[in-house]
């Protein structure tokens, strides 16, 4: 019996090239399954990475609520006795909806447009996971009562109170002056431009 090599390894060649064949196949497929096995881990891994992404995003209504725009709103942001002021602007523009929040001297801070239920980038700023985040339980807050339920199943609303649970809590004084609350913070107090802040 005559023995072949097979990569490094030796391989017998016992029945004709046929044989040669799958004792060949196996040697290379016992090299290949640490490979095979470490880039399907990778794979699992970045398929629960992405759905964990997904499932943290900040849920969006099922249909596009009938909001008041153009709406320019001051935000104020309170985190650990720190405070930051910013101006929103809120405008319909085609298909969808921009959100441009900027600080007091104009500099932009964030820029997205809600098209088709979907939050797109607008313009050349970084992504803003807190200001996306903002903007979609502004959404939600800026949701008129009526439609509340059909945009978000979950939503709990009674009296001057709404909240969509482990998410947000709505404490509103007027229709657009209100307190959102984030689980582990921050905290917004949100009222109309020009309205003085209590």
């Amino acid at each position: 019996m005559r023995h072949i090599t097979c990569g490094s390894e030796p391989a017998r060649e016992s029945g004709g090239s046929a044989s040669l064949f799958v004792e060949c196949a196996g040697v290379f497929a016992s090299r290949l399954a640490p490979t095979v096995t470490a880039a399907l881990r990778l794979f699992v891994v970045g398929v629960m990475l992405l759905l964990s992404a997904c499932a943290s995003q900040a849920p969006l209504p099922a249909g596009n609520p009938t909001l008041p725009l153009p709406l320019q709103l001051h935000i104020e942001r309170q985190q650990a006795e720190q405070r930051q002021d910013w101006l929103l602007v809120i405008q319909r523009e085609g298909p969808g909806i921009r959100w441009s929040m900027m600080d007091p001297l104009g500099i932009p801070q964030a820029r997205q447009q809600l098209i088709d239920g979907h939050w797109q980038a607008d313009g050349l700023l970084p992504p803003n996971p807190e200001a996306r985040e903002l903007f979609a339980a502004l959404l939600f807050a800026l949701t008129p009562s009526g439609e509340l339920l059909r945009n978000y199943p979950s939503a709990q609303q009674q009296g001057q109170q709404r909240s969509l649970p482990a998410r947000w809590d709505i404490h509103y004084s007027q229709p657009l002056s209100f307190q959102l609350n984030l689980p582990q913070g921050p905290h917004y107090r949100v009222s109309p431009l020009g309205e003085p802040t209590p």
